[in-house]
């Protein structure tokens, strides 16, 4: 109940405001209960209060519903000073209503903790105390006022009244409790809701800039491992055709070797814009969904033009062509495992698309080199765990994080006749209905 009083994840601005509807709304239907209530009050007590003062008071409450509507309406800040004012206005109306009707008799004036249990919940603790110490005096203003002129007692014998007037003093010693209790706990208590929420909102925030940086992390990894081959390619061509004399420079087949350097140029160019394409999307997080078999054509394609020289082997293990849930960062995840087979490889690297039975894709990729050192088993997932001097130890810790993200995983064994064994998991989009 008292979650549903406090804003969820709003600046102090936004709460008044939400807060202000609410009171509105409170204030309207009280409104309407309390002119049935008046009218059944009459019919029932002998006190009779003028049509004058309940027009007066209606219009008023009608005024400051126009206000406040108007008010929400207008893009200035609403204060919480100009929030205190708006229930200021109910307690003058409430005030007014009690000193023709009963004074600390009418039950009504227990709406003066509803107004205060929404003080609690939307405003400062200085609003908080102000507002108990002031229905406190007001409460006992009109219970002073009743016992000395008799006021709103009924007329019975001398015992008769002494009771009602220990019921009246026990309504306002209830009330000064209550008023208290309010006061203290229930303060501590939204406050603490206020700031659970802000801690979660805080938490979602960061885990969705987290999942934004691993995606993009993870891009930047393969973009790192798709520029290492063309620039070391580069580099090699680069440094035979410096030797070269100026006759050797005009033989047919260095303009084979310029073609290859701007291919492979093309190749780092395209890697750049994809990160630049991706790094710029709405939101880089967000899944895409596509066929099984583009998705593996694309990572064979990537890896033949990477890697002309391995041999890898591609297979895919089913006859459907499910949907898979996939994006940049996953390619580049499945192919820094693969080329991680590569590396490892005495031979060859079997790399297999499947459906498990759990509805999910399997890719499967194995290879014939040495297997998975302890050291690296042991911190699997880890940043920063490597045994190659050339390597920073991220292409693991980023390619679990890019699949985990998705709902996917990853788990490596150490296969008994030599190699390793990664399976891939990936979850299967879901089918839009038309």
């Amino acid at each position: 109940m008292l979650e549903s009083l406090v804003p969820e994840g709003l600046d102090q601005s936004a709460m008044a405001r939400l807060g202000l509807q609410r009171l509105l709304l409170l204030r309207a239907l009280i409104t309407i209960f309390s002119a049935v209530g008046v009218v059944i009050f009459q019919s029932l007590s002998s006190i009779t209060v003028p049509a004058s003062l309940i027009i007066a008071l209606l219009l008023v409450i009608a005024l400051s519903l126009g206000f406040g509507l108007w008010r929400l309406t207008v893009d200035t800040v609403i204060s919480q000073r100009e929030l205190f004012g708006h229930l200021l206005i109910d307690v003058v109306v409430l005030v007014v209503l009690l000193s023709n009707t009963g004074g600390a008799s009418n039950p009504l004036i227990s709406y003066l903790l509803v107004l205060l249990a929404i003080t609690a919940t939307i405003l400062p603790r200085r609003f908080v105390y102000t507002f108990t110490l002031g229905g406190i005096l007001i409460y006992s203003y009109f219970l002073l006022r009743d016992i000395s002129s008799g006021h709103g007692m009924p007329m019975g014998s001398m015992d008769q009244d002494r009771i009602f007037e220990l019921h009246l003093v026990g309504m306002w010693i209830i009330f000064s409790v209550s008023a208290v209790l309010i006061s203290v706990f229930l303060t501590r208590m939204s406050a603490a809701i206020r700031d659970r929420e802000l801690t979660l909102a805080e938490a979602r925030e960061n885990e969705l800039r987290n999942e934004q940086l691993v995606a993009i992390g993870t891009l930047a990894a393969g973009t790192a491992h798709a520029l290492g081959t063309p620039l070391s390619t580069m580099s090699v061509l680069l440094s035979e055709l410096d030797n070269l004399d100026e006759e050797q420079l005009k033989a047919s087949h260095i303009k084979e070797d310029i073609s290859l350097l701007r291919l492979q140029v093309v190749r780092c160019k395209d890697s750049l814009n994809q990160l630049i394409r991706y790094y710029h999307k709405n939101n880089p997080a967000e899944e895409e969904s596509l066929p099984l078999s583009d998705f593996a054509s694309d990572i064979s394609d990537y890896i033949t033009n990477i890697h002309p020289s391995a041999k890898v082997n591609f297979v895919i293990e089913t006859e459907a062509d499910p949907v898979v849930i996939s994006d940049q960062s996953v390619k580049h995840a499945v192919i820094n495992i693969i080329e991680n087979g590569i590396k490892a490889a005495s031979q060859e690297v079997n790399i297999s698309f499947k459906l498990s039975r759990n509805s999910q894709i399997e890719i499967s990729i194995d290879d014939d080199g040495p297997g998975i050192p302890a050291k690296v088993m042991e911190n699997m997932g880890e940043p920063f765990i490597s045994t190659r001097k050339d390597s920073m130890g991220l292409g693991i810790f980023l390619a679990n994080a890019a699949i985990q993200r998705i709902g996917g995983s990853i788990e490596m064994f150490n296969l008994k006749l030599g190699g390793a064994l990664t399976l891939i998991r990936l979850p299967m989009a879901k089918i839009k209905e038309a």
